[in-house]
């Protein structure tokens, strides 16, 4: 279903329409393409699988043992995606870019010393980036094996571009929210926006697609809108926590609302400009670690060790 325009009765209308329950682990991440109808999973089962959002179907499944499946985002090409390494090895191939295609490593970047916890590609070109728990992020080139710039900062990054691919947010320790100029980064931030009152750390962090608000969630499961030019809080909210789980929120297309799950196994809805809540749902799949809206769809993926896609009840 092409995305209508919403509105909070679309919103609350919203159920579970497909169910993938044959994963062998958590799912740790996924993606929707920007452009056609498809979503990516990386699982603890060491499995990356692509789905037709469109016919709701599983079109490939591949397995690396080796390295595991942890972050996964795709490029722009709708077959090739970005998989950071869960296991660690002595080759330092933490990060690889794969061929969907034909299950083919088209490259490995070399760098980061410990789990990478972030990652994001570029809307504009080939540059992404990836936060690690090595304290760095690292902004690379899909086309050169060499790191093209580091960043060193404090406490557990999170990394993401804005729609423009202009700029781009790292979320640090202490509250932190540094905003870069992608095209000259080395000379540090312009900006520098402190979530006060909250000093754990950013686990997620999104803009949204008009590129006037970010969203934040911490790892004590709150999560903040900040207006994305100024700094200033619009509006937070606060989950149910979930020990040793970080949950992910996700704005709709027209930034007007922001969906999440909570440790007590709900999912949320509320309105941005409102501040308030329109809509709570039993996720039917246990806490939901995964969470993102399809960029051209009335539809969201929600995940933990099970996948689901919910689509307007009408």
């Amino acid at each position: 279903m092409a995305i209508p325009q919403l509105d909070d009765g679309i919103v609350r209308s919203m159920s579970v329409a497909a169910v993938f329950d044959d994963f062998g682990g958590k799912i740790s991440s996924l993606d929707f393409h920007r452009t056609d109808d498809l979503l990516i999973t990386a699982s603890e089962d060491d499995s990356i699988r692509l789905y037709n959002t469109t016919s709701a179907t599983l079109s490939k499944m591949t397995y690396h043992k080796k390295h595991g499946a942890d972050k996964v985002c795709f490029t722009h090409h709708p077959s090739s995606i970005l998989c950071s390494s869960r296991n660690k090895l002595d080759s330092d191939e933490s990060l690889r870019y794969i061929s969907m295609y034909d299950n083919r490593c088209l490259r490995y970047f070399k760098g980061h010393k410990d789990r990478i916890i972030s990652l994001c590609m570029s809307p504009i070109n080939d540059s992404f980036m990836s936060g690690s728990l090595d304290h760095t992020v690292r902004i690379w080139d899909l086309r050169v094996n060499a790191c093209q710039g580091i960043l060193h900062l404090r406490g557990r990054p999170a990394v993401a571009y804005d729609q423009q691919g202009l700029v781009f947010a790292v979320a640090m320790e202490g509250g932190a929210i540094k905003l870069f100029d992608s095209r000259s980064y080395d000379k540090g931030p312009f900006d520098t926006f402190l979530v006060g009152g909250d000093t754990a750390e950013v686990c997620d962090i999104k803009f949204s697609n008009d590129g006037k608000s970010m969203l934040l969630t911490t790892t004590n499961n709150h999560i903040y809108v900040l207006d994305a030019y100024g700094g200033d809080k619009k509006c937070g909210f606060s989950l149910e926590p979930s020990p040793h789980l970080t949950m992910e929120a996700a704005f709709t297309p027209d930034g007007q609302y922001i969906l999440s799950g909570s440790g007590d196994g709900t999912l949320h809805a509320w309105n941005i400009n409102m501040r308030n809540e329109v809509a709570c749902w039993n996720s039917y799949i246990g806490p939901v670690t995964c969470l993102k809206w399809a960029p051209r769809r009335a539809l969201f993926a929600a995940a933990s060790d099970v996948l689901t896609f919910w689509i307007p009840n009408n």
